[in-house]
């Protein structure tokens, strides 16, 4: 009897280890495995077998991880205080260095993340922040990209996401904003205001040359008036319309003055 029960323990604890070994790897994990503490190699996605007790697995996930960067104390190159956000997109390429050369690559990548953001934005100034933020970001992907690379990490992209200023700076920068566009007003008021008086010497230099022009502009003027306003207007009437009739009225009368009237001799 104990004989037949030996092989039965046996053939179960070889079943228990066979399925304690099976492990199961998603499309976008890698395991990193470890034999008797050495490095063994880098199991792919699919059904795979790890020895018991031997063997050990580290699980690497492969899709990109979007990460917060929590918001940074960072006084600017122009001693203004500001709290800068941020947020960061990368991915592991390399599962093995990820395990072997960093004890925990998402807290570190987190850390070289926020030192990076205060070190750059402390660099600029305040409107280089504000105006600039490609080149921010740009700056930011490159320091934090090249700081990870050892990890097998590959950082596809930093964005800033938001900056805070200070109430008193934020007044500032309104009354700023005002002032400057009260001077655009003015500016094309002035431009304005040129052009007008330019359209307007033009406009006497025509009729310095061409007197009649003022007169027909004149009579333009009554009868748009007239046409819409049924009110009664009075208007002076220029004395250069009338100097034609004044012409031929004094012409009618030197020529009746001049003509004596025939007369009979005395007798």
């Amino acid at each position: 009897m104990g004989i037949i029960t030996f092989p039965i323990i046996l053939v179960g604890l070889l079943a228990a280890l066979l399925f304690a070994g099976i492990k199961i790897l998603a499309e976008y994990e890698r395991g990193v495995v470890f034999r008797l503490g050495r490095f063994s190699g880098v199991k792919t996605a699919g059904l795979k077998w790890i020895i018991p007790g031997v063997d050990r697995m580290v699980r690497i996930g492969l899709r990109e991880i979007v990460m917060d960067v929590p918001a940074q104390e960072v006084i600017t190159r122009d001693n203004v205080s500001v709290k800068v956000n941020a947020v960061l997109y990368f991915r592991v390429l390399h599962p093995e260095k990820a395990v072997i050369q960093v004890e925990n690559y998402l807290y570190g990548t987190s850390q070289m993340a926020q030192t990076t953001l205060r070190s750059v934005c402390g660099q600029a100034e305040l409107d280089e922040l504000l105006s600039e933020r490609d080149r921010i970001n740009s700056r930011l992907q490159e320091i934090i990209d090249l700081q990870t690379e050892p990890w097998g990490i590959k950082v596809r992209a930093v964005e800033v996401k938001q900056i805070d200023l200070p109430g008193e700076m934020q007044r500032a920068m309104a009354r700023q904003a005002e002032a400057e566009r009260e001077k655009r007003s003015k500016v094309i008021h002035a431009d304005g205001e040129f052009l007008a008086a330019q359209r307007l010497s033009d406009a006497a230099r025509v009729i310095d040359a061409q007197p009649s022009a003022l007169q027909l502009r004149y009579l333009q003027t009554l009868s748009d008036i007239s046409t819409e306003h049924n009110s009664t207007i009075i208007f002076p009437l220029p004395i250069d319309i009338l100097k034609p009739f004044f012409s031929e009225a004094e012409k009618s009368a030197s020529t009746t003055g001049g003509t004596k009237p025939s007369g009979g001799g005395a007798s």
